[in-house]
């Protein structure tokens, strides 16, 4: 193994002295003239951001100004969340659609897509959605499960 190690350095310098034998390297210092000037100055861009659009499992939890996430919980299996889950919350049927202040939620049987002005983003399956009270409770199997509550935002 050290013979080996060896063999492969010694090769290497071989080839770095041949390289830099038939390629004539030379570093110099030169001096600079002119004085030193300010960076151009660039026209604005007329360029206009696009609509923003994603596989986003986390989209709920990234608009505060629809949804405040107020826990989230995680296990292996939806199973072990059972604990966290209220015994009285309802699944919200497939086809519901949910609005939260300039946030629609739309419901389907196995995933669901969030809409804020021309902004879409898709929850991918196997997610499902509970109300509670003044909560609405997402439920998502992946990797792993997970269990997140939000509340009606009130923020400006």
């Amino acid at each position: 193994m050290i013979a080996a190690c060896l063999v492969c350095a010694i090769g290497g310098l071989i080839a770095l002295r041949a390289v830099h034998q038939f390629h004539d390297w030379q570093m110099r210092a030169v001096k600079a003239t002119g004085p030193p000037t300010v960076g151009r100055k660039q026209p604005p861009s007329h360029m206009l951001p696009g609509p923003l659009g994603a596989e986003a499992p986390w989209a709920l939890s990234a608009l505060p100004e629809c949804l405040l996430q107020q826990t989230v919980w995680r296990a292996h299996t939806i199973a072990g969340l059972q604990a966290h889950m209220p015994a009285a919350a309802q699944l919200i049927a497939p086809g519901s659609v949910l609005t939260y202040r300039n946030c629609t939620l739309e419901i389907r049987r196995n995933d669901a897509t969030v809409t804020r002005g021309k902004d879409r983003f898709h929850i991918p399956p196997d997610s499902h959605f509970y109300s509670y009270d003044d909560e609405l409770i997402f439920v998502r199997q992946s990797r792993a499960a997970e269990l997140r509550t939000y509340k009606a935002s009130n923020l400006q």
